[in-house]
């Protein structure tokens, strides 16, 4: 890791969202997507595709310090974050790991330069997002995928161009008969729902998907067929460290603004920061941020060494977003009233931290997981 480049393209990463980002946020947060001019923006910037071989449109970036510089830095101009990841992992995890170099040649360069936006689908209306029990179904006739079923919670759900789709090949046992297949935007057969009205991260395009006797062409299959799950257990790692990634960034940014606030905010004659409660409080957040510093240092380390493995993975997601759920509520306590409205930093951040603890696998799903692995 060069350390000057890494501060170089930090300072790139922030000016490029203050410029392109921060001044249309608000209209990105009440239409309920990012505009396609950033996406292109984006592009140009070299921020899509940071890992991918410049052959193809990347920056052949494949350290990941460098995707989490970027998250940091997209939790600090409080740009909505998902939409960036999820495009950013389907390309790093499965399009440029798995795919042909026909598939690269069609798809790299366009997702590269913003032209093109994807998305992954794996969770369904009746399953959550356990890949191994689907019900969305693809049947093979000559050289298409015939494709029935759904999805729901997607990001990138309206504005993807390319839906990396979850689906059943094969009446195999659970775990196995999964493919994964790649559904364009103009695949006849496939609607999408309206946008979904969340309680946060407002300008995160989320719908459900449907499919209908989609055809799909072969050539769309990446990797093998049967073997998706697979894929999913390779590409876990890297997403459960994005939202780590996430958790901690936003937790340190929120116990920054919050010790501004503390000590500048009077209560009784003296700083709300001053009081023994709020002092020891402050204390034990300021401590377990660093610990989870530390703890995704380490798992960015063994990322980068491909030695993170998914029961790692589990368990720094697990660790680091319980962690940045309770130090928005405890932030949101010490702001007070100004803390619960819906426009402020503190008030967005606190609802859009909630998520953080569902998605990518909840905790239950996780601790489920993790217990398993101990022999228990």
């Amino acid at each position: 890791m060069d350390n000057r480049d890494l501060s170089k393209f930090r300072s790139s990463c922030r000016a490029f969202l203050e410029q392109e980002a921060r001044p249309f946020i608000a209209e990105w947060e009440k239409s309920g997507l990012v505009s396609r001019n950033f996406w292109r923006r984006a592009g140009e910037s070299g921020l899509l595709g940071m890992g991918v071989s410049e052959q193809w449109g990347g920056r052949n970036r494949a350290d990941y310090h460098y995707a989490a510089v970027l998250t940091e830095e997209l939790i600090r101009a409080e740009m909505t974050a998902p939409v960036i990841i999820a495009h950013n992992d389907v390309i790093a995890s499965y399009i440029d790991m798995h795919g042909t170099d026909e598939q690269r040649d069609r798809w790299l360069p366009g997702l590269c330069h913003g032209e093109l936006i994807a998305a992954i689908a794996v969770t369904e209306p009746n399953g959550g997002s356990d890949s191994a029990d689907l019900a969305t179904l693809a049947v093979r006739q000559g050289q298409y995928y015939v494709v029935d079923g759904g999805k729901t919670f997607i990001t990138n759900g309206i504005n993807a161009d390319l839906i990396l789709t979850a689906v059943r090949t094969s009446g195999a046992e659970r775990g196995q008969g999964i493919s994964l297949l790649v559904i364009e935007r103009d695949t006849g057969g496939l609607t999408r729902g309206d946008p979904m009205k969340k309680l946060g991260w407002h300008a995160s395009d989320t719908a459900s998907l449907h499919f209908s006797n989609c055809h799909v062409p072969v050539s769309n299959l990446i990797g093998k067929e049967n073997i998706g799950n697979f894929y999913f257990m390779g590409g876990m790692p890297r997403e459960r460290l994005s939202i780590s990634t996430v958790a901690v960034a936003t937790a340190e940014l929120l116990l920054e603004k919050t010790l501004e606030y503390v000590k500048s905010r009077r209560a009784f004659g003296q700083p709300v920061g001053s009081f023994q409660y709020n002092r020891f409080r402050l204390a034990d957040l300021d401590t377990e941020v660093k610990i989870a510093r530390i703890y995704l240092n380490d798992a960015i380390d063994k990322f980068n060494r491909r030695e993170l493995n998914v029961v790692e993975a589990a368990q720094i997601k697990l660790w680091t977003t319980e962690l940045q759920v309770k130090v928005a509520d405890c932030c949101m306590q010490l702001h007070g009233g100004v803390g619960y409205l819906r426009d402020t930093f503190i008030g967005k951040t606190w609802v859009n931290s909630r998520v953080q603890t569902i998605y990518g696998g909840t905790s239950e799903v996780l601790k489920e997981f993790i217990s398993k692995s101990m022999g228990l």
